[in-house]
């Protein structure tokens, strides 16, 4: 299987993922689109995973690389493949879907539970899960919901915090992906988001957090949609 992922920032990385790529024995390349590098074509991917990052699709004419994005995986969602974003990533494939970015009520910057709705219940993958589970957070944004997908989760400050479209189209306004070693860059790299607020907690905090329990969900996640897709 050939995974490729999109990358906005150097410094938020694709966490476990990779080390679940690599396990896994598939391949796994990216492409950091901050750079302005050449996408790929849609049909040389088998799995799409949308990193997040600073940027904000309401601010689209900042990052004309974005529009390029939302294009690939509009091709990539019509050729029925499986594709899951985090943050920024969930915003663009919302925007893909024809859902535009909203502000999300309360900036949240740290790690706390979100809580599954009834279709996050029933859902086939989040169904495994429990009721309510601790995930990181970083964001002022959350993506539009489009018609047709299920909101999945939500959160004390975000209403949107994942929903799925099809059956292999998941966006997570949360991340789970980062190690504890893969959010230092990030806390190093942001900390103006750092700044108090009613849901953002110290560098101390998040970092005495319980990153392996997230990052074992993060797997299961992935096994579960490359599972799924391939039946």
């Amino acid at each position: 299987m050939r995974i490729h992922y999109l990358m906005h920032a150097s410094f938020e990385t694709p966490g476990v993922i990779e080390k679940w790529a690599r396990d896994r024995g598939y391949t796994f390349d990216g492409t950091l689109t901050y750079t302005n590098k050449t996408l790929p074509d849609a049909a040389d991917v088998d799995f799409l995973i949308v990193m997040g990052g600073p940027q904000s699709p309401l601010r689209m004419s900042d990052y004309p690389y974005l529009s390029d994005e939302i294009n690939l995986i509009s091709a990539v969602i019509r050729q029925t493949k499986p594709i899951v974003g985090f943050c920024l990533g969930s915003q663009l494939i919302a925007e893909s879907l024809g859902a535009r970015t909203q502000k999300s009520p309360d900036k949240e910057v740290g790690i706390f539970p979100v809580q599954l709705t009834d279709d996050g219940r029933q859902d086939p993958i989040l169904k495994s899960l429990p009721a309510e589970f601790d995930v990181l957070h970083w964001h002022h944004d959350m993506p539009g919901i489009p018609d047709g997908a299920a909101l999945l989760a939500r959160s004390a400050g975000c209403p949107h915090q994942a929903f799925r479209f099809g059956d292999r189209i998941y966006g997570f306004q949360f991340h789970m992906e980062p190690t504890k070693e893969s959010i230092k860059p990030l806390l190093e790299n942001a900390v103006d988001d750092l700044a108090p607020s009613r849901y953002t907690q110290t560098p101390e905090e998040i970092l005495s957090s319980d990153f392996e329990t997230m990052n074992r969900r993060m797997t299961h996640v992935l096994d579960s949609m490359v599972k799924l897709t391939s039946q």
